[in-house]
């Protein structure tokens, strides 16, 4: 049974996004897709022990719970409404001007990509367009997303009945916009691809630091985004981003599961293939003309990705990359990277000093990375204590426990030093 209730865990966190935009497509209801695919998952547990596993779980789950989606319609409706919900999809304009629409809709039929265009709509604000979609697409649990958040699990819960209500009432559309209108929807969406692809290559809570099947999601989706747009440069600079971080991927855990930082990763063991699509990717965007954070961040990952060593870093490089950012995307985050940047290239006091200013607002007193850069870098001048004091406050605040347990490693040698 413990093995069953593991291959349904598995199969859940890879196939539950194309599963459930599936069911959302067949029924028009995020309620009664999301309760079709939990009971058809309940079966599994409950038949593959004595069963067997299918040979594609995934397509089983899709079927049981489609059934489970018409024996629920048929409950409740009478023959015409049952007919009705199931063969659900948003009728397309027949004004000329969407012709568009429906030649992009053949050509980019996947249920999943028309979900992420439905959970950004305009009329969802940003914070519950990001929440929507990795509960749906990406199979997150309201607690992780509320962790990612730094929100009370109840705040998140209530903004995920808020927005699939409004989906409802408001008769939101269940499909890719049209040509003209995809432009102004794109932001929003490159947000919630690049918070999928995070959660999985950083994962914010958990045994494990890294999710392959969400990061693995998220490039194909924005690999599909350049494809349908493939003259908007941040769409190019994102998918850049993503595989240039994701090269990175099976550096950063060493055999026995701990996190392995930049500097000490094997570079052999990056995909050098990942890194030359995305260098040339990056390129591509760059020669456009309309610079955006996603093709700076990418740059910045290009220049990691040229060092064959971390001793041959271009630090001065990345520093500058980063004043760009920050220039356009002026966040806390950023300037703490900037800080960090400054530290290899220009000194570490100049750097901790940048990082202190940062503190003083209080703006990241919550976020763990800024007490464990903080820490590195007074490790690094050997303050010893100070960078104790500074690795007690990280390990406070982190939720994975690959990643807490690299801080408690750093702060126990520091303890024996």
């Amino acid at each position: 049974m413990a093995d069953a209730r593991a291959l349904v865990e598995s199969v859940f966190r890879q196939e539950s996004g194309r599963i459930i935009a599936t069911l959302i497509r067949l029924s028009g209801s995020f309620d009664l897709a999301e309760e079709a695919m939990q009971e058809a998952f309940t079966s599994a547990v409950s038949s593959w022990p004595t069963q067997g596993v299918p040979d594609n779980p995934g397509a089983w789950i899709t079927t049981v719970a489609r059934r489970k989606l018409i024996d629920s319609v048929r409950r409740e409706n009478t023959r015409r409404d049952k007919q009705d919900a199931i063969s659900y999809e948003t009728e397309s304009s027949q004004d000329p001007q969407f012709d568009l629409v429906e030649d992009a809709s053949m050509m980019y039929s996947d249920d999943r990509l028309r979900l992420m265009f439905t959970c950004c709509h305009p009329a969802l604000n940003l914070e519950a367009q990001v929440a929507l979609t990795l509960r749906t697409l990406g199979g997150l649990t309201t607690t992780e997303i509320a962790r990612a958040f730094l929100l009370p699990e109840p705040t998140l819960a209530q903004r995920l009945v808020r927005a699939k209500s409004k989906i409802r009432t408001a008769r939101i559309p269940y499909e890719i916009p049209p040509i003209h209108m995809l432009p102004e929807r794109l932001t929003s969406v490159q947000a919630v691809i690049y918070l999928v692809f995070n959660e999985g290559y950083s994962a914010t809570a958990g045994d494990s630091l890294i999710r392959k099947e969400l990061c693995m999601e998220a490039i194909r989706l924005g690999r599909t985004l350049c494809e349908l747009l493939p003259k908007e440069p941040e769409n190019i600079g994102l998918l850049a981003l993503m595989l240039l971080q994701d090269s990175r991927c099976e550096a950063r855990i060493n055999q026995k599961g701990e996190l392995v930082p930049l500097e000490d990763q094997d570079r052999s063991l990056w995909n050098r293939e990942y890194i030359r699509e995305g260098q040339e990717l990056v390129e591509r965007a760059l020669r456009m003309q309309r610079v955006g954070m996603y093709q700076l961040q990418a740059a910045i990952a290009a220049v990691h990705g040229h060092a064959k060593v971390a001793a041959d870093t271009d630090w001065h490089e990345i520093a500058a990359l980063y004043r760009e950012l920050a220039r356009i995307s002026p966040t806390p985050v950023v300037a703490l990277n900037h800080a960090v940047a400054v530290a290899m290239s220009a000194g570490l006091e100049k750097g901790l000093g940048l990082i202190n200013q940062l503190g003083a607002s209080g703006e990241l007193e919550k976020y763990y990375l800024f007490h464990a850069a903080r820490a590195d870098l007074l490790r690094r001048l050997n303050r010893r204590q100070e960078a104790m004091d500074a690795y007690e406050k990280a390990i406070a605040l982190v939720t994975n426990r690959v990643e807490d347990q690299y801080l408690r490693r750093r702060l126990s040698q520091l303890k024996e030093s």
